[in-house]
């Protein structure tokens, strides 16, 4: 019986993935990595899977994982022409999220889908990535780069990323020695970081394409609008390890703002009480709240509002974080509540 004969015309390529691009994309994409490989990295860049021996000296490691997107931030991306920093987002948004527990960055692997694979736009992304886990001491030690003609538009694509952090079983920070009476410190973010952008949109009447409201100056901001959101999400791990002993918690504020993210690391029955004044909102915030007529409640529930973490402590701990950490402000208490853990802005 004879092969069947093939058909003109139809084709991988033909359906819309070009896989001599994606060979291409790989090749970059592998020497962007390598710099970011130590000593214990085990694999190259394109096998089934990465390789990584855990670091000697711990006694009881624990790791810890994270995943996350960077959201539709990427559209002002896309919008701007502008794709090396959202590999900073998305690497500083996971490393701060596993570093809550107070561990520290092992690996890291990302997802890249496409529309249409365009290999040095993914180049400009994984140099973004490469150059946030280089920063922290991370291995970029693989991910996958997907063309998905038909769930993409041609233009469009999107970027997740999961680390692997590790930290030993008796330095775990979990929250569970809070109490009422511990004091809320908060560390400035660098803006939206990676959460609010389908607000922002909606407020801006932003859409895919470029309209002058991206390059729309604004005093108070100091730069353009387009600018001003594509700040990188700020990465806290360099600047808390040196007060890591001090900490008994903390809040990576993300989706969900202070009011959602705050109470996750709170035992049962408390409130996390922040004072409205005692940081100043950046102006960002500002006009995001005064030309899309936000109200209050919203901004707090959606927006970090100038607060990227906040670390709980105890009141004796304060002053000797302060001095490590001249940037922290004192921005609220921990008190005992009357029923669910929340968080207010009072």
């Amino acid at each position: 019986m004879s092969a069947p004969k093939s058909t003109s015309g139809r084709s991988y390529r033909a359906a819309g993935v070009n896989r001599s691009a994606a060979d291409r994309a790989k090749a970059m994409i592998k020497e962007l990595a390598r710099p970011t490989f130590g000593p214990h990295v085990l694999s190259e860049i394109g096998l089934f899977g990465g390789f990584f021996e855990l670091p000697p000296g711990y006694r009881q490691p624990v790791l810890v994982s994270s995943v996350d997107s960077v959201g539709t931030k990427l559209k002002v991306a896309s919008a701007l022409g502008k794709h090396d920093t959202v590999g900073h987002d998305i690497v500083n948004h996971c490393v701060n999220d596993a570093f809550t527990s107070g561990a520290k960055p092992l690996f890291f692997l990302d997802y890249i889908g496409t529309g249409t694979l365009k290999p040095e736009q993914v180049a400009e992304v994984v140099k973004g990535l490469a150059e946030a886990c280089q920063a922290v001491g991370c291995a970029l030690i693989g991910g996958e780069t997907a063309e998905l003609p038909g769930l993409y538009q041609p233009d469009d694509y999107d970027l997740a990323g999961t680390i692997v952090s590790i930290v030993e079983k008796e330095d775990l920070i979990r929250g569970r020695g809070i109490q009422a009476g511990d004091v809320l410190v908060g560390i400035p973010s660098s803006g939206l970081h990676t959460n609010g952008y389908s607000l922002v949109r909606k407020v801006f009447r932003i859409g895919a394409t470029p309209p002058a409201a991206w390059n729309a100056y604004y005093q108070e901001l100091g730069c353009r609008l387009g600018e001003a959101l594509l700040r990188p999400h700020r990465c806290y791990y360099p600047l808390l390890v040196p007060v890591l002993p001090l900490i008994k918690g903390m809040a990576h504020i993300t989706g969900g703002g202070l009011i959602e993210n705050t109470p996750r690391i709170l035992p049962p029955g408390l409130v996390a009480r922040f004072r409205r004044g005692s940081w100043p909102v950046p102006p960002l915030f500002q006009l995001i709240q005064q030309e899309g007529q936000v109200a209050d409640e919203e901004m707090y529930h959606v927006f970090n509002m100038g607060l990227g973490m906040v670390l709980v402590l105890a009141p004796e701990r304060v002053d000797e974080a302060r001095r490590q950490l001249p940037e922290a402000l004192i921005v609220g208490e921990v008190t005992a509540g009357e029923g669910e853990t929340t968080a207010v802005v009072e």
